[in-house]
């Protein structure tokens, strides 16, 4: 069936089916991970911005490539270091002698997929380089704004574990993410398929794009009429005020942690083809959208912290 638009028309069923399409052929690629490619077009079609935190090897690059393979967008990888500079993510701007004029050199940033790799092995003033560009879809260099391409995703990773020369992501650079998560190992069915198939590289060079920047817009536009109702804004509300006072917590949510949320949520009911919130799609998505936004007690792991909220407050 057919889904009606924010803008009053139809939403083809073509469009739907490529969605499926798309998050399969994710699948196909990044095999034993369903909800974290799930979690990964939730962040495409809210809007927002993907933080994946994880050891090495277990697939963070190759869920970067093949979403943005599929998805037909335009893709840069920026490998974060200590001498990484802002001009070298933005650009910048040359002298030509032949047309006695400063020209400007876009950086990798100029991009519809940006990963930043080890985002946090770079010092602080250019991790916030990012911040205008994640936040406003748009670059000041030398006094002038620009703008990015739409759409415009950042997918960052850093490695939690090895934290030796790194710079940790200070509040406003986390809040940027819209969803955080890990992709742990695979099992041992997934693993092995991996060990018996071709390299993951080689077939994300062969997969044919199911959308583009187009459709992708168009859905954007379609998750912002997906409904949220009354009682589901207060089941979302209880939540957010129960992070203010829950022990354990120094700093609960905002009320933009509130609005990421529920634009996660209509994402979510929108890939599961529903055109209205359940408390099951805010519940399926809090940890991911809120455990880096909860600051806890030093014996408090933020992980815990949204569990513990969770149960603490029932579905009326």
């Amino acid at each position: 069936m057919s889904a009606t638009s924010s803008s009053g028309t139809m939403l083809p069923d073509a469009l739907i089916t490529a969605l499926r399409e798309a998050q399969e052929q994710v699948n196909g690629l990044v095999l034993g991970k369903p909800q974290q490619v799930r979690l990964a077009f939730v962040a495409l079609l809210a809007g927002g911005h993907l933080l994946i935190e994880d050891l090495p090897g277990l697939g963070k690059t190759t869920l970067a490539h093949a979403l943005a393979a599929t998805l037909g967008l335009g893709f840069s990888r920026v490998q974060f270091t200590s001498d990484l500079l802002p001009a070298d993510i933005l650009g910048v701007s040359v002298f030509a002698a032949q047309t006695r004029q400063f020209e400007f050199h876009p950086g990798p940033i100029f991009t519809h997929v940006l990963l930043a790799d080890e985002i946090n092995r770079a010092p602080p003033r250019t991790q916030s380089a990012l911040l205008e560009a994640m936040a406003e879809h748009q670059v000041t260099v030398d006094g002038q704004t620009r703008a990015l391409p739409d759409p415009f995703l950042v997918i960052a990773t850093q490695n939690p574990v090895d934290l030796s020369g790194t710079y940790p992501l200070p509040d406003s650079q986390l809040d940027r993410f819209l969803l955080r998560l890990s992709l742990g190992y695979p099992d041992d069915a997934a693993e092995r398929a991996l060990l018996a198939g071709r390299d993951r590289r080689e077939l994300i060079a062969t997969i044919a794009p199911v959308l583009d920047a187009r459709r992708i817009l168009a859905l954007r536009q379609d998750v912002q009429a997906v409904t949220a109702s009354d009682a589901l804004l207060d089941y979302l509300q209880a939540l957010i005020a129960r992070s203010r006072k829950h022990p354990g917590v120094r700093v609960g949510l905002s009320p933009r942690a509130g609005l990421a949320l529920l634009r996660a949520a209509r994402a979510h009911a929108l890939l599961l083809g529903r055109r209205h919130v359940l408390p099951e799609d805010v519940q399926a998505l809090f940890p991911a959208v809120t455990e880096h936004r909860l600051v806890a007690d030093a014996d408090v792991a933020p992980t815990t912290l949204a569990k513990q909220i969770l149960h603490a407050v029932a579905v009326d």
